[in-house]
């Protein structure tokens, strides 16, 4: 069982930044892929990124790929969403999420464990 707690949300200007943590439970954190999705009202959930400890892949959703970057500290159990160049449409709640999953999913149902996510509201 894993339990996941995000914090570092808020409202910010566009063009700022912000960075997302996520605190995950559990012993086998570095065996865990984590992901980071986000819904915006009357939106479906998207994948944003995620990351395998193991061979160190990672992935993004085209429209973050170079404004976002997706780390973690295995040694403290906490990945990362720093994003940078933010725009009003990033504005959504963010969750994190973690996967029992072998290889690199980016689709909700592939991830078994969730945070209860955190706003993230970009003014323009």
């Amino acid at each position: 069982q894993v339990q996941l707690v995000e914090s570092g949300g808020g409202l910010v200007q566009a063009g700022g930044s912000l960075r997302l943590s996520c605190a995950a439970s559990g012993r086998t954190f570095s065996s865990y892929a984590m992901g980071w999705f986000r819904q915006a009202p009357g939106k479906e959930r998207e994948f944003v990124t995620a990351n395998k400890w193991t061979g160190g892949s990672t992935i993004y959703t085209d429209s973050v790929k170079g404004r976002f970057t997706i780390s973690r500290d295995n040694a403290k159990n906490t990945v990362y969403l720093q994003m940078n160049s933010l725009k009003p449409e990033d504005t959504a709640v963010y969750y994190c999420a973690a996967s029992e999953s072998r290889g690199l999913p980016n689709l909700p149902w592939q991830y078994d464990y969730w945070g209860q996510g955190t706003q993230v509201t970009v003014s323009s």
